[in-house]
């Protein structure tokens, strides 16, 4: 990352740290979601990322840069339940935002071993009841299969769909200077 791009990508980080909360924590028995991108395991979440559906092949430093500059949720098994042991991250979820009147729900995922246990269902509601996130006029989200969780929200299917535009690439990340083949 160039000097100029890193000092663009900390000025942003800076203004949106000047205008949100103080970092969140929440716990529930061994499990912990965090707010602070400080906090995040980015390889982590790369790992995953990188072969899902939606975001096959993304590089690394897309990733960072994504956490960067959205609000993440990174959701931790903690066996010590905060004594100071180390914890293991399972999940994440992001909200690309401008904090006042439009979210977009990103990157949710549980890793297989831990599903079946209400981690997605908690980690939708921490997000959704995040008080930096309220009074949105509009949220949105794209699934390939998890209508049902979403849907215990309040999510639904586009109300006027043909008011809805994209530019979608699914190959970007395999155009990039040094992607696999």
């Amino acid at each position: 990352m160039s000097d100029e791009r890193r000092a663009d990508t900390k000025a942003q980080t800076d203004r949106r740290d000047a205008s949100v909360e103080p970092r969140r924590e929440w716990r529930r028995d061994e499990y912990v979601i965090r707010t602070d991108p400080r906090r995040i395991d980015v390889e982590f979440v790369h790992a995953f990322l990188t072969e899902s559906y939606w975001a096959k092949g993304i590089p690394l430093d897309a990733v960072r840069r994504s956490i960067e500059n959205s609000l993440p949720f990174g959701l931790s098994f903690d066996a010590s339940a905060g004594r100071g042991g180390r914890e293991r991250p399972i999940g994440f979820a992001r909200v690309i935002t401008d904090y006042v009147t439009f979210g977009y729900l990103a990157d949710v995922f549980v890793i297989e071993e831990f599903r079946g246990r209400g981690l997605s269902r908690w980690l939708m509601e921490t997000v959704i009841a995040h008080p930096d996130l309220q009074g949105f006029r509009r949220w949105v989200l794209l699934t390939r299969d998890a209508h049902g969780l979403y849907a215990k929200f309040g999510f639904a299917a586009l109300k006027q769909p043909d008011r809805y535009m994209e530019l979608w690439d699914p190959d970007v990340y395999l155009k990039l200077p040094g992607a696999p083949e």
